[in-house]
Formats: C-alpha cells, sequence, structure tokens
C-alpha cells in the first residue's frame, strides 16, 4: 500500500485549446463574399450610371462637343439654353399635356380592369376559372411585335387610328398586373370573404372596402409599372398617329433628327425632360414596387 502512495501521483488536465484559425478563416470568407457581392453591385450600378451622366452632360453641350471624337465626357461651359431651344423647336408643352392625358386614362382603366379580374380569379367560384387563366398567363409568352398589326387593323375598322383612343384602349387591360395583383388577393385568408358574405357584404362591397385597402402596396406597384411603360411608349403611338399635336414626349423626341443630322444637344436635352419625371417617380415610390412584387409570390 505504502509502495502504491508513493507512486500516486496526482493527475494533471491540459487546458483546452480552442483553435481559433477555423474561425478566422470563415470570417474572412464570409468578408472576402461580401466584398465580392458589394464590388460587383457597385460595378453594375455605375454601369446603369453612366447612359444617364453622359445623357445630362450632353444636353448641357456645344454642338461640336456633343459630336467631338474623342469623346468630351463634360462641357467645358454649361449651357441651360439648350433645353429652352428644346421647347422652341418642338411644342414640347402639347407633348407633354398628351403624355400625361394617355397615361392618367391608360392608368386608371388598367387599374380598374386589373382589380376586378384579380378578385374573380381569386375569390369567385365560377366555370371554366383555371382553364382561362392558364390561357391569359400564356398570352404572356407571345411578343407584343406579333400584335402590332392585328391591333392596328382593329382599331382602323373601328375609325380610331389617328386619335387618343388609338393609344389607350389596346393598354386598358394588362395580364401581369392580373397576375401579380391576384396572387397578393390570395394572400387574403377566405374566411374573411365568408366572414363578409355571411353579413350580408356584397362581392363589390368586400372589394373595393376591405380587399383593395389591404392590397395598397400591390396596387401602387402596379400603378407604377404601367405609369412607367405607358410614360415611355414610343413604337405603338409613333404607328397610330399622324398628327403631331397628338403625339406624347417619346414619340416628340423625333423632332430633333432630320434630313440634315441629329442635334444631339438638344436630343439629350430633351431626353433629359422626358426621364427626369419617371426618375423622381422611381426614386420615392420604389419600395411599394420591391413589396408589391415580392408579395406575388405569398399564395395564402
Amino acid at each position: 500500500m505504502e509502495e502504491l502512495r508513493e507512486t500516486d501521483q496526482p493527475i494533471k488536465l491540459k487546458p483546452l485549446t480552442v483553435k481559433k484559425s477555423a474561425g478566422l478563416s470563415s470570417v474572412k470568407s464570409e468578408w472576402l463574399l461580401k466584398g465580392l457581392a458589394y464590388g460587383l453591385l457597385t460595378i453594375g450600378a455605375v454601369s446603369m450610371l453612366i447612359p444617364f451622366i453622359w445623357m445630362v452632360s450632353t444636353s448641357l453641350k456645344t454642338p461640336a462637343e456633343a459630336v467631338a471624337m474623342p469623346p468630351v465626357w463634360w462641357p467645358s461651359v454649361l449651357r441651360f439654353e439648350n433645353y429652352a431651344r428644346a421647347f422652341e423647336v418642338a411644342p414640347f408643352g402639347r407633348y407633354f399635356l398628351n403624355s400625361v392625358f394617355i397615361t392618367t386614362v391608360s392608368t386608371l382603366g388598367e387599374l380598374f380592369t386589373t382589380i376586378l379580374a384579380a378578385f374573380a380569379f381569386s375569390k369567385m367560384k365560377f366555370y371554366g376559372k383555371n382553364i382561362l387563366f392558364t390561357v391569359l398567363i400564356a398570352t404572356m409568352m407571345v411578343p407584343s411585335e406579333l400584335l402590332i398589326i392585328p391591333n392596328y387593323l382593329t382599331l382602323s375598322r373601328f375609325g380610331l387610328i389617328n386619335t387618343y383612343s388609338a393609344m389607350i384602349v389596346p393598354y386598358l387591360a394588362s395580364v401581369f398586373s392580373v397576375f401579380m395583383l391576384k396572387q397578393n388577393f390570395e394572400s387574403v385568408p377566405n374566411e374573411l370573404y365568408y366572414a363578409a358574405k355571411v353579413d350580408g357584404s356584397s362581392d363589390f362591397n368586400f372589394l373595393w372596402t376591405i380587399m383593395v385597402p389591404l392590397s395598397k402596396s400591390a396596387i401602387v406597384a402596379v400603378t407604377i409599372l404601367k405609369i412607367i411603360g405607358s410614360w415611355n411608349a414610343f413604337m405603338w403611338p409613333l404607328i397610330v398617329t399622324n398628327d403631331r399635336m397628338l403625339r406624347p414626349l417619346p414619340v416628340g423626341l423625333q423632332a430633333f433628327t432630320t434630313e440634315a443630322g441629329t442635334h444631339f444637344e438638344l436630343l439629350m436635352a430633351a431626353s433629359t425632360i422626358v426621364v427626369a419625371p419617371m426618375i423622381v417617380i422611381y426614386l420615392f415610390l420604389q419600395r411599394y414596387i420591391i413589396m408589391g412584387v415580392s408579395k406575388a409570390g405569398i399564395k395564402g
């Protein structure tokens, strides 16, 4: 026993050592990925801003600087009078009023048809609903260029060519808007709809007093997208109008391209006037576009 006691030694436990290399490497890799992502986003943002910067700078140049080679990125003297000259070359005041009228009427019309159609497809039950909706979604795969001739012939037979109606009527409905708003309406529980029906509420009353306020973000997103698309429309108004006093702003930009050449400094000044309102609208209301589009994928 004594020998065992003499050889008995206390056991010393080695402190546990945590390897920090693995943690540091994961942190470094995370920061590296974030840096790479932000770098790519910065490059993308700058590449998208360059055309706008070039447009604004060219609108302030002299005619010689606008066509100089190598390009002059910024004018030596800022010529703000180019904007005043742009309004003198073409009746841009009338073009502006035409764009406001066409955009306002077509947007209100599309909102009305979109809200009704989205409610019908999301909450109401009728024969062939799923088949009809599938057919409508399938039409989104048809390029818009293929519809130019059929739409033109249809409007021509109704005598609507060279009128405001020709630029408004074909765009009073949008399958994409119906799809996006339908998905948002479906996120509203059906129990709320059935409870309203039990209380004696009509479908029309339930739609405008409950569904529309609950889907405000999606409706605002549809509205903004429609406004931007209608304001920037060029090809269709150019085809269906002959009278220059009926044409909107984008078509009016043709006034700066003549047989003698293109006045690039005036064209860019007018383009800045056309683009500026849409940029302002998007910057102030972009969160509604993001919220509305993100909710389009939610189905309740």
